[in-house]
């Protein structure tokens, strides 16, 4: 069967990459991914799945299905780009990996006895497209999830930390900022103030924890004291308890500094908490297998939990139901993700060629599941545990 995933593959790179390379060439960002969703749903139903759009109350969600076994395996297609500098984290080579594995897998399905199931999951970047069609039911039945991400280099079990994602509005009152400042109360003070506290708090932070953010608005004028600012901050740490613990500790800084400078404060969840990934040990281990039997050279097992990911709504899947996340590297000139010249890179041959091999592994690591007795047995038992959705 793994010759007839590489033939299928070959068969379809041309319009895999033409499929990647256009949503390269045509950015959007979260919940707003009309073009992109479309672009891979088309594809898909060209080849002759069925699909459902939009699902879980995303306009830009869906599920796209071929087969009728018992053991339903997913691919995970992500489309979304970051503001202004576009696919810098790659998800065109996402998305289009994801439609390449689906077109291998779906001749093979009687065979194998498997459903397969591709689904497009917007809002990766800010939203947690995931998390919200993991809560409807979307996952529902899937005996796993799988999916490729594009980066500098080759890592199989991919490490990612848990996040939360705030913004903080800092409300005070407007005053000549020269013939009145005594009548103001200064919300980018406040704002300044907060800041000042997180920095302090760094030196103590736990192995792990990381704090960032920007200010997302900042007043009106500079004759006027501000009566608004906004700050817009990611919280990450290695587990989720030890969000818990870093979250608590930061909105004590927030509150700080509203009081300090006479506002009020108001915090907003902007996409919810993101847990660190759990890749499934055995799909972990088979993903490797197959993409050093292709030429590439993964991170050493004992070196990937040095290099988290980032955060990724991926990790509630895990956290769920058996998955990986690995990353596929491609030729990025020292670049890494979320940089203009990674963007650049993700168009590349080396990125096409990373289209076309992550097919192929997120195939072949499909089969090898379905295939053998005991995990497929393990997938199936879970599934059923969680519910066998009609989706």
């Amino acid at each position: 069967m793994n010759s007839e995933v590489v033939g299928t593959v070959a068969a379809a790179a041309s319009d895999l990459v033409a499929l990647s390379h256009s949503i390269h060439a045509e950015p959007e960002l979260a919940f707003e991914e009309h073009r992109s969703a479309a672009k891979v749903a088309e594809l898909l139903a060209q080849s002759g799945f069925d699909v459902e759009s939009p699902v879980a109350e995303l306009p830009t969600a869906f599920s796209a299905s071929y087969g009728s076994g018992d053991l339903v395996i997913g691919i995970l297609a992500e489309y979304d780009a970051l503001p202004e500098i576009g696919h810098a984290c790659g998800h065109n080579i996402i998305a289009a990996s994801a439609v390449g594995a689906g077109l291998a897998l779906a001749p093979l399905a009687d065979r194998l006895g498997i459903t397969v199931r591709v689904l497009g999951t917007p809002a990766e970047e800010s939203g947690g497209g995931k998390v919200l069609m993991l809560e409807r039911g979307v996952f529902d039945g899937l005996g796993a999830a799988m999916m490729v991400h594009p980066g500098p280099e080759d890592i199989a079990g991919v490490a990612s930390l848990a996040m939360a994602d705030l913004a903080v509005v800092f409300s005070g009152r407007e005053a000549h900022a020269s013939a009145a400042p005594q009548l103001g109360r200064n919300a980018a003070d406040a704002a300044t103030i907060a800041q000042v506290g997180l920095g302090l708090l760094r030196q103590h932070l736990s192995a792990g924890q990381q704090m960032h953010g920007i200010v997302s608005d900042g007043g009106i004028a500079p004759n006027i004291v501000p009566a608004r600012t906004e700050m817009h901050y990611y919280l990450r740490a290695q587990t989720s308890e030890s969000l818990t613990d870093l979250t608590d500790r930061a909105l004590a800084c927030f509150e700080a500094g509203a009081l300090a400078a006479g506002c009020t404060h108001e915090i907003r969840t902007v996409s919810p908490n993101y847990t660190e990934l759990r890749p499934d040990p055995w799909l972990v281990r088979s993903y490797r297998e197959l993409i050093v039997e292709m030429g590439r050279s993964p991170l050493a097992p004992a070196l990937e939990g040095s290099r988290p990911l980032g955060s990724t709504d991926m990790g509630n899947v895990t956290h769920v139901l058996p998955g990986i996340h690995p990353v596929i590297g491609i030729e990025s000139g020292g670049a890494a993700t979320h940089q203009p010249a990674f963007a650049a890179a993700c168009v590349t041959e080396s990125a096409d060629r990373a289209v076309t091999d992550g097919a192929v592994a997120l195939a072949g690591t499909a089969i090898r599941a379905a295939t053998d007795p005991e995990q497929r047995a393990r997938l199936l038992e879970g599934a059923h545990r969680r519910g066998v959705g009609s989706r």
